[in-house]
């Protein structure tokens, strides 16, 4: 426990450095009702700085809804710099569906990141007229390891407090700043699909298997089928997902043509 508040401290004061150096007015945060958003909120608002914290409903099934709304009740209570607005754009989601070609309506995966891109756009439009920094949510398994986030959606952010931690340091944290019981138990998912499917649903492993993978320097030929099978799951991610995770190239040209 005694860590985990050092981490608390830690990371809140330097978001609070950072936003005074940086000259603006504290964070807006999206929130999804999984423990990245509701623990970064938190880290946010213990800042004593503005902040604003959105709940932008696209389909959302109710138990998705109903966490994020919970946290937010739950910030509020406990903050009184925590502002709330909850933008519901399942209409505006629908109106990009209807002007979109069908072929690209149809593809399930353009779509979920379009939902993740569309939330972006809203939580800037709301920062930029606030003097608020979008604080990220990922962690480091996430932005690092697998790249498992929508490229210019909840990836665009302008500040990353907890991308240093695992998913499972982010759960030690949760419990340490006394997050709801309902998000604590949740499996974790990424809110872009209507099934609820589960972010182990979508990539095969779970966190701590991931995390195991990402840490894993040994010899392969002493591991057991599961591990082996999830080593490979965590490579295929990280290779297939390299374009997220670097900065985008650029072509530098040689002086002898330019």
């Amino acid at each position: 426990m005694e860590k985990e508040l050092q981490v608390i401290d830690y990371i809140s004061n330097w978001l609070k450095q950072y936003a005074l150096n940086a000259g603006v007015n504290g964070f807006v945060i999206g929130i999804s009702g999984g423990v990245d958003s509701a623990v970064t909120s938190t880290l946010c608002a213990k800042t004593g700085l503005q902040v604003l914290v959105l709940n932008m409903p696209i389909r959302q099934t109710k138990a998705e809804f109903a966490r994020a709304t919970e946290h937010i009740d739950w910030l509020m209570t406990h903050f009184p710099n925590v502002e709330a607005h909850t933008i519901d754009l399942t209409d505006t989601f629908h109106q990009l569906e209807k002007t979109l070609p069908a072929q690209t309506v149809g593809n399930h995966l353009a779509m979920a990141n379009s939902r993740a891109r569309l939330r972006m756009t809203t939580i800037y439009a709301l920062g930029q007229t606030h003097g608020l920094l979008v604080a990220g949510t990922g962690n480091k398994i996430e932005d690092f390891g697998v790249g498992f986030f929508t490229k210019y959606g909840d990836g665009g952010v302008d500040i990353s407090p907890i991308a240093d931690l695992t998913k499972t340091e982010v759960f030690e944290l949760a419990g340490s700043l006394n997050i709801v019981e309902s998000i604590l138990i949740a499996k974790p998912t990424d809110g872009l699909w209507e099934d609820g499917r589960s972010d182990e649903d979508q990539m095969g492993a779970t966190y701590p298997e991931l995390e195991w993978a990402m840490d894993f320097s040994g010899n392969e030929e002493t591991l057991n089928p599961r591990q082996k099978e999830v080593l490979a799951i965590y490579r295929k991610l990280n290779r297939a997902n390299k374009h997220k995770m670097e900065p985008i190239p650029v072509c530098l040209l040689p002086e002898g043509i330019k």
